[in-house]
């Protein structure tokens, strides 16, 4: 083995990485309690954050910076060792009757310091703040005047909660990341190591690279197959981006614009089943039900937005006249027929998943099928540098992912114990005028704000801990009530000013990041109403007989049809803005209204009759009455007329 190789086996990135994939396998097969495996996921994370991401003040000098490192990752150490100590203690106590002592207290501060600046080298201030202000309230709530205050916590009692408990840090959300996050996180890697990922960017070239529009197209259905197996939607945009930006470019697309459609595009994977983005996940913690019917229950959201992007596209291309690829464009795609072997993975994942299997044991198997398919053919063969770039992956994507989750249960437990999540339910409702739509509006606005600048996995929890309540007392079904927090929560990665999958596809395309994103989130405005949908009308979750899930679906797709048409103002022809008004109050009506009810069908048969009459007997709508009338009287044809 050469001396380089040598030393990448010696990196302790990879080395804690390594400890990090054996400890969680072995778990998995010799389940432990959680105040056990929660702290030990958790230092193994610690250590690999402040090894991944060392220290950046530049106006330290380098000998001070890898002093602080040292100092952090001695700390580490210690916390460790202490907690090592303390876990039996852990396991036995009574929670707020069993003692806390002085050394509880001085390594939970120490912990909790530790936590905070790994989540500011991870993901950056705004989390932190965020956090922080939580943290100060559940502190100091008691000098606040009114209904907003509180007793506030004890030194001691606050210790307790947030470090020596399941209700804080080592609360649901690490159990999130120690129970699902991680085995996800390694299929995602090790099935994009063996080609996965290139696949279903070939699969989309092959399936509308030369449509109407395909350049949007490549990039919308591309990203739809790689967030079925990752659900990261930075992840998604650095994985098809590549690819998918230069294709829009030379189809004529500005690029800001080609930034903008891989950026709404890759954030959709988020929603996509089975492999979601980590709010899923935690959401079937929080709800304490399988994550197979968190996964079922967002198909149909799914397919929603992403039809609603991919008519957008096409719609978008036929009215400007660019963004169509030719032959010549796409170039020689690689054969598809010899790799089809590599969707058996996904597809195991899918069958595991709906045959009622484990998540963990079903997305286990998955990645394990994935090294033999990997040996069909030469060209997906792992080797050993392959191996470690694999395990290296995955133990910077869960340095990435895990502390921002586990940080997260600061605020769950401040919110939960100081009852401010009640508070904040009931204010939200007067606000609303106790009307379930004022209620809802002031949510998406909440959701939209919140998210600018935190993860979705952040942005989803405290939405879930602020408004679900609050939608809960308005009869709102409890899975519709996360479902519709969720996306709005994922909306916000493409909302200004800080909108990380805007910035990533950005980058990439060489843009404006403001513009970019300001760009994307116009884009999403297409796919906005789909989860006012499955709030009043929870088949769209599957919560219903199958039926009336499929009949919910199709209005669903069909009133999302209208709508996009209504936002892009073209269908054969230009509309007018009278005609596309009537579209888009058609399809408010059908999104809002009872499935199958008067109000639902005269919307429905409203939006479609106008559409037919405008494809086929154009003289009957407003715009080419305005078009004719401009004509006769002597004006230019205008733009969309026969000439």
């Amino acid at each position: 083995m050469s001396s380089l190789a040598w030393r990448k086996l010696a990196d302790p990135r990879l080395l804690v990485a390594a400890g990090l994939i054996v400890f969680q396998y072995w778990i998995l097969r010799h389940p432990q309690q959680p105040l056990f495996e929660r702290p030990v996921h958790l230092i193994l994370v610690l250590f690999l954050v402040f090894l991944w991401f060392p220290c950046t003040l530049e106006r330290l000098p380098v000998w001070a910076r890898r002093g602080v490192d040292g100092l952090v990752l001695a700390a580490v150490a210690a916390v460790a060792l202490y907690l090592w100590v303390a876990l039996p203690r852990f396991e036995t106590r009574i929670d707020n009757v069993s003692p806390v002592f002085w050394w509880d207290v001085v390594f939970g501060i120490v912990l909790v310091l530790l936590l905070l600046e790994a989540v500011r080298r991870t993901v950056g201030w705004i989390l932190l703040g965020v956090i922080v202000g939580f943290l100060l309230y559940g502190a100091f709530g008691f000098v606040i005047p009114g209904r907003a205050g509180f007793r506030g916590f004890g030194l001691e009692e606050y210790i307790e909660i947030l470090t020596m408990t399941t209700s804080g840090i080592l609360g649901v959300t690490t159990e999130t990341s120690v129970n699902f996050v991680f085995y996800f996180v390694v299929f995602g890697v090790v099935y994009a190591g063996i080609g996965g990922g290139q696949l279903f960017i070939d699969l989309a070239m092959r399936m509308v690279g030369t449509s109407k529009g395909g350049s949007a197209k490549v990039a919308i259905v591309g990203s739809s197959l790689m967030g079925t197996i990752s659900g990261s939607a930075v992840a998604n945009v650095t994985a098809t981006g590549v690819f998918s930006i230069p294709l829009m470019r030379r189809a004529g697309m500005s690029a800001e614009e080609a930034g903008a459609t891989e950026a709404i595009a890759s954030t959709g994977g988020q929603l996509m089943p089975p492999v979601m983005g980590v709010a899923a996940f935690v959401m079937a913690e929080l709800l304490s039900i399988p994550y197979q019917q968190v996964a079922l229950a967002g198909v149909i959201p799914a397919l929603a937005y992403y039809a609603a992007l991919y008519i957008s596209a096409d719609l978008q291309a036929r009215k400007s006249g660019i963004g169509t690829l030719t032959r010549a464009d796409i170039g020689e795609a690689p054969a598809l027929l010899v790799r089809l072997h590599l969707l058996v993975p996904p597809v195991l994942l899918i069958v595991l998943l709906f045959l009622d299997l484990s998540a963990q044991l079903a997305v286990t198997y998955a990645t394990l099928a994935c090294f033999p398919i990997a040996f069909v053919r030469r060209e997906n063969h792992i080797d050993a540098e392959g191996l470690l770039e694999m395990v290296r992956g995955t133990g910077r994507q869960m340095a990435e992912i895990a502390v921002p989750i586990a940080a997260i249960g600061i605020i769950i437990a401040v919110a939960i114990q100081s009852n401010v999540a009640l508070k904040f339910a009931s204010g939200v409702i007067s606000a609303g005028g106790g009307t379930i739509f004022g209620s809802l509006l002031l949510v998406v606005f909440g959701c939209i704000i919140m998210g600018m600048g935190l993860p979705t996995v952040a942005a989803y929890i405290i939405g879930a801990v602020l408004y679900v309540p609050a939608l809960r007392d308005l009869g709102v079904p409890l899975l519709g009530a996360h479902f519709f927090v969720m996306y709005y929560c994922v909306l916000s990665m493409v909302t200004p000013p800080v909108a990380l999958a805007s910035y990533a596809a950005a980058g990439l395309a060489h843009a404006s990041p403001m513009t970019t994103g300001l760009i994307a989130f116009r884009m999403s405005f297409v796919a906005f109403l789909v989860p006012f949908a499955f709030v009043l009308d929870p088949g769209l979750l599957m919560q219903a007989p199958l039926w009336a899930s499929l009949v919910a679906s199709a209005g669903l797709l069909l009133s999302t049809a209208v709508w996009a048409i209504g936002i892009v103002g073209y269908c054969v022809r230009p509309l007018a803005w009278g005609d596309r008004i009537l579209l888009m109050a058609c399809a408010i009506v059908a999104i809002v209204a009872p499935t199958v009810s008067l109000t639902w069908l005269g919307a429905m048969l409203i939006g479609v009759g106008f559409l037919a009459l405008n494809a086929f007997w154009p003289r009957f709508t407003s715009a080419t009455l305005v078009m004719r009338r401009t004509a006769s009287a002597g004006g230019a044809p205008a733009r969309g007329e026969d000439r």
